[in-house]
């Protein structure tokens, strides 16, 4: 077993809290209008829900809570991004404007099949397995 090895769930636990957390401040500066941004119009479809599913989604991930289904929820809303906002601009994320969502949407989809990694709240309330004691 490798150091890399030994590390993994320490280091996708890690990736899961600070990927969660930047989706979670991406999606607060366009629902709250926190820094710098404008605040999206309430209800307009599709800014302030996409906002929404940021903000919520980014909490869920960055604490570990319904990890899996969240992170499809934020990959799928940042396809969804891609490609009606930012592909119309240029076939590549470089020429479009479309790094983040590119970015986000393959995180969350690692985040997805990965797992939640070793530290969440989920972990915590977790139950130990079952134990069957046998008769000798």
């Amino acid at each position: 077993m490798t150091l890399f090895d030994k590390g993994r769930d320490h280091v996708m636990a890690l990736f899961r809290i600070v990927f969660g957390f930047l989706f979670l401040c991406h999606g607060a500066s366009r629902l709250f209008g926190l820094f710098g941004a404008r605040a999206a119009d309430f209800g307009a479809w599709p800014s302030w829900w996409a906002s929404l599913i940021q903000v919520v989604g980014g909490v869920l991930v960055t604490i570990g809570v319904a990890t899996r289904p969240a992170a499809v929820l934020c990959s799928g809303s940042m396809a969804f991004a891609y490609f009606t906002v930012h592909q119309g601009g240029g076939l590549l994320p470089i020429e479009n404007g479309g790094e983040a969502a590119a970015l986000f949407c393959w995180g969350f989809l690692l985040i997805a099949f990965a797992d939640r990694g070793r530290w969440s709240v989920a972990g915590v309330f977790r139950r130990a397995p079952a134990r069957v004691e046998t008769a000798a």
